[in-house]
C-alpha cells in the first residue's frame, strides 16, 4: 500500500504537469531535494510491493535533477537493470513526470524525438518497472 502512496505522490506531479507547471518549481531555488529520509521510505514501499508480488528490483531514487539519491538492488534482481532503474527514474525527472514509455512512439525511427535515448548520458524509452 506504500507504493500506493508513493505513486499517489507521483500522479500530483502529473496533475500539475497537465495544469501549466512542471510540479516542481520555475527556477533551481524553487525545485525540492528528495531526502535521504524520503528516498529510504520510497525504497521502502517499492520493495515491499515488490516482495508482495515475489519479483525483486533494483530501485532507484533521483533528484529534480535527475541525481541519483538512493539505490537498493533486492536479492536476485536482475543484475541487467540496475544501469536501466536508474536510468529510467532519471528518465522520468528530466520529462517532468512523463513515463519513460511516454516516449516510447516518438523515439522511434522517423519520430520526432528519435535518438533521444542517446541523449543526457543515456535515458530509457520503454515501459515497465
Amino acid at each position: 500500500m506504500r507504493l500506493t502512496t508513493s505513486l499517489l505522490a507521483l500522479a500530483s506531479v502529473a496533475y500539475a504537469q497537465i495544469n501549466g507547471t512542471n510540479g516542481i518549481g520555475s527556477t533551481p531555488s524553487q525545485r525540492y531535494v528528495v531526502s535521504s529520509t524520503q528516498a529510504f521510505l520510497v525504497i521502502q514501499a517499492a520493495a515491499n510491493e515488490a516482495a508482495s508480488i515475489g519479483v525483486p528490483q533494483n530501485i532507484a531514487v533521483v533528484d529534480p535533477a535527475g541525481l541519483l539519491v538512493a539505490f537498493y538492488r533486492m536479492d536476485n534482481a536482475y543484475i541487467g537493470s540496475i544501469d536501466i532503474s536508474q536510468k529510467k527514474a532519471r528518465t522520468a525527472v528530466l520529462f517532468n513526470g512523463l513515463t519513460s514509455a511516454g516516449l516510447y512512439n516518438a523515439s522511434q525511427p522517423g519520430g520526432s524525438l528519435y535518438g533521444i535515448e542517446e541523449t543526457n548520458g543515456g535515458l530509457v524509452v520503454f515501459g515497465g518497472g
